[in-house]
């Protein structure tokens, strides 16, 4: 007997939730596995996502896309290294009205679940069931992977990335900020405000800190904790207050030999990558991910079948190069600003001027991290 789905999606966060709409416009017959709901003040209450231009019009095709409140545009970026060294990118400057959008985490999965509501060939399922395409969507942490055999290659960095909200002094403008010092990256995040509107005065924060001292940080009292970040960041944005609960996890460069195999599995988003979130790229590539393999399936030759191994390999060809190039550009930065001071940090902020002076290279890779290569 045929089984009674076509697609079943393991993982019901942002990037499972994106596929699962996206195949269900093709009419497939959809079970998305939520495997628990979130818990009060979890992760996704103080986590948010840069989404760059190219995410954000495949949430608009899907209605999923958050409301102002809850999507802060980003019209410049500023990137301080630790001799001096300065990169700044502007979204006039590419033509554009943003170079992404600050989101979220719980806003974008309660728009993504509105929308799954109103649609009737995607079912919620608590448990995996038969279907002729599983697509694992768990996460770094995927138990699955293991089940169809997939190695996944993971190189620990020696640090801990700390997350948290925070009101400050002076308006974002509307301006991302991060500084490379000391081994460790800080970037704060403008949130609240719009083009039109008021521009914010609150911030989510995102410090890649050395392992031997993140605890350390998590321990402070808030107070205490806004002092760090103010002298971290050179008191750009005036006294802060943290304006809620802090989180932290370790940070990983991983990915699977794999992305598909028989008999009708493929892999999608942190199942099967994850890279430094220097760049702000890790929810775009799972997106692109979701964007790749529903346009793979729509497009299959009419005799092929959506678990056929040659239309997956196809997938996982056309988002391989794209996600290894992001993951050598995190990783080279990351390397790079972790030597100690000495021959290196002269290397690394001459390189950060000679980039800001290089015209056509700088703007291509504005272009690629808008997603518009």
């Amino acid at each position: 007997m045929a089984p009674a789905l076509d697609v079943c999606i393991r993982g019901a966060g942002i990037v499972g939730r994106t596929l699962a709409l996206l195949l269900a416009r093709e009419r497939l017959r959809v079970g998305l596995v939520d495997y628990s709901a979130p818990a009060a003040g979890d992760l996704s209450d103080i986590r948010a996502y840069a989404l760059n231009p190219a995410s954000r019009e495949l949430l608009e095709m899907l209605r999923a896309w958050p409301d102002e409140a809850h999507a802060t545009p980003v019209v410049a970026m500023q990137v301080h290294g630790d001799e001096g060294g300065e990169v700044s990118f502007d979204a006039a400057d590419q033509g554009a009205a943003a170079l992404a959008w600050i989101v979220d985490v719980a806003a974008l999965l309660d728009r993504l679940g509105e929308a799954l509501r109103y649609q009737p060939l995607v079912e919620r399922l608590q448990a995996p069931q038969p279907a002729a395409l599983t697509v694992v969507c768990e996460g770094r942490a995927s138990a699955t992977r293991a089940e169809f055999g997939v190695q996944f290659e993971v190189t620990s960095y020696p640090q801990r990335a700390i997350a948290a909200r925070l009101s400050c002094e002076k308006p974002h403008g509307l301006v991302a900020r991060q500084w490379f010092a000391d081994g460790e990256i800080v970037a704060l995040l403008p949130m609240g405000g719009s083009l039109t509107g008021a521009q914010g005065n609150s911030v989510a924060l995102v410090w890649s800190v050395r392992e031997e001292r993140a605890g350390a940080l998590l321990a402070m009292d808030p107070a205490a904790f806004a002092l760090e970040v103010e002298q971290a960041t050179g008191r750009e944005a005036g006294a802060m207050v943290v304006t809620g609960e802090r989180a932290s996890w370790a940070l990983q460069l991983a990915r699977a030999d794999r992305w598909c195999g028989p008999p009708g599995w493929v892999l999608a988003g942190d199942a099967a990558h994850t890279v430094h979130p220097l760049a702000g790229q890790g929810l775009n590539l799972g997106l692109a991910d979701a964007r790749a393999l529903a346009g793979v399936l729509r497009d299959r030759e009419y005799w092929r079948k959506v678990d056929d191994l040659k239309l997956l390999r196809r997938y996982e060809r056309s988002r391989k190069a794209d996600v290894l190039a992001m993951s050598a550009t995190t990783d080279g930065l990351q390397q790079l600003f972790a030597q100690p001071a000495g021959p290196w940090t002269l290397l690394r902020n001459w390189g950060m001027t000679g980039f800001e002076h290089s015209g056509p290279l700088k703007h291509w890779v504005a272009r690629q991290a808008m997603g518009r290569l």
